[in-house]
């Protein structure tokens, strides 16, 4: 599991993360957890040399030279990742082009697509966990699209994502007991089915994403808040 949040297990990504962690182990899956914001991981230099010159070996020397076997050979690849603009952060996309040594130069067509071959083949799944500050679901549409074509890219199977809009409410109305703890159990209960069948349902899905407030409700408490912060 790759969580590049920077706030690692305090952040509103966390709230979602944490329960679907737990159940994947009660299914007795081995997890290893890793947050970017523990790592060096610098940015790809676009040179190619491990296609090249290194065939399989990057230049950098950071802590993907052994970050990076890890996550092509894992039965299951778990993202973690906030939404701030329109997409996955900064530290999730450096580690995703970071995996780049993993392809060959050349290209085979691969269900009617041109791609690059892969020096290992592991036909893995990959699972996305995510979370954003505003209302609307849509919001997830651009780091949806790049995980998919990601997934393709790599011959991975999208196994289904996790996606928490206004998770910051969510924090809070946990904190006041609000009756929102069908979203967290649904969260691990993902965790179990995603080993079990090897896929988080849709119907799963539906209840982590489900409205908290309206979306009128949401502006008039967030706006309020921060009008209160700004006066204070």
């Amino acid at each position: 599991m790759i969580n590049s949040s920077p706030n690692k297990d305090k952040g509103n990504t966390a709230l979602i993360l944490h329960p679907f962690l737990e159940g994947i182990k009660e299914e007795g899956a081995e997890v290893e957890i890793y947050c970017t914001n523990d790592l060096n991981i610098q940015p790809c230099k676009g040179e190619v040399s491990c296609w090249m010159k290194t065939p399989g070996k990057c230049i950098l020397d950071d802590d993907m030279r052994w970050l990076a076997p890890k996550a092509i050979k894992a039965d299951i690849l778990v993202l973690a990742t906030p939404v701030y603009c329109d997409g996955i952060n900064t530290y999730m996309q450096m580690f995703l082009e970071r995996l780049l040594p993993r392809a060959m130069p050349s290209i085979e067509l691969r269900k009617g697509h041109t791609r690059h071959p892969h020096r290992e083949i592991t036909h893995g799944k990959l699972a996305l966990v995510s979370s954003c500050g505003l209302w609307e679901m849509d919001n997830f549409d651009a780091v949806l699209s790049h995980i998919k074509a990601y997934c393709r890219n790599a011959d991975l199977e999208f196994a289904g994502a996790l996606l928490r809009p206004h998770a910051l409410f969510l924090k809070r109305m946990l904190e006041q007991g609000a009756p929102v703890k069908d979203i967290i159990e649904t969260a691990r209960e993902s965790g179990r089915q995603l080993i079990k069948e090897g896929k988080i349902s849709i119907s799963m899905q539906d209840t982590v994403s489900r409205p908290l407030v309206s979306k009128d409700k949401f502006m008039q408490i967030f706006n309020h808040g921060i009008k209160r912060l700004q006066n204070d």
